[in-house]
């Protein structure tokens, strides 16, 4: 069975980092996006409730994989792997001259909150980003969902992902960086936390 067909709890999900593109066949993909910029081009794939983002510079490669944990993903390549608990902050530097930054938050909400970040993260979709809904998997509530934005500059794709999950009533909230340098030239840089 493919990543991404049936619903994910946010205790399920961890995080996957990979210094290699993953095959598309091993998920279920509702929603992607291609990115071409000056040093670098991207996908942006939503699976369920869970997402991942390849950058592939003329060097190299790195992706960010959100999903649970699945004898079908490749361990060539890994190079860090952790679940989701609270906060958390992660750095890679790869000698081919990509640098990643990432910041996690598990966030459990009350009722009401999450109700109305749920509304202003839906209303705000409808003009940014890229979003996929699954009513499928809605009780009486809210609707569970994965939302992504992302900046794309001309060395760098700043990306910044929620997924709901209102049995929950919790978002995981993903901010990323991806640094795409020229040879042998390391940036510094780090993830400033964002409020929404």
């Amino acid at each position: 069975m493919e990543l991404g067909q049936t619903q994910q709890s946010v205790s399920d999900l961890c995080f996957y980092l990979y210094r290699r593109p993953l095959h598309p066949e091993l998920f279920c993909i509702h929603k992607n996006r291609r990115l071409q910029r000056g040093r670098y081009q991207a996908n942006i794939w939503i699976m369920g409730l869970s997402h991942a983002v390849t950058v592939v510079g003329s060097e190299g490669c790195m992706t960010e994989l959100t999903c649970a944990e699945s004898d079908l993903l490749p361990a060539n390549g890994l190079a860090s792997t952790f679940r989701f608990r609270g906060e958390r902050d992660h750095n890679e530097a790869m000698s081919d001259g990509i640098r990643y930054m990432m910041s996690s938050q598990v966030e459990r909400l009350s009722q009401n909150l999450f109700e109305v970040t749920h509304r202003d993260l839906i209303r705000h979709s409808e003009t940014h980003g890229l979003i996929a809904t699954f009513d499928e998997w809605a009780g009486d509530g809210p609707v569970p969902f994965t939302y992504i934005e992302h900046e794309a500059r001309e060395q760098e794709l700043h990306v910044y992902t929620y997924h709901a999950f209102p049995e929950d009533l919790t978002i995981l909230k993903t901010q990323s960086i991806f640094e795409v340098s020229p040879p042998n030239v390391r940036p510094p840089g780090r993830v400033r936390r964002r409020t929404r």
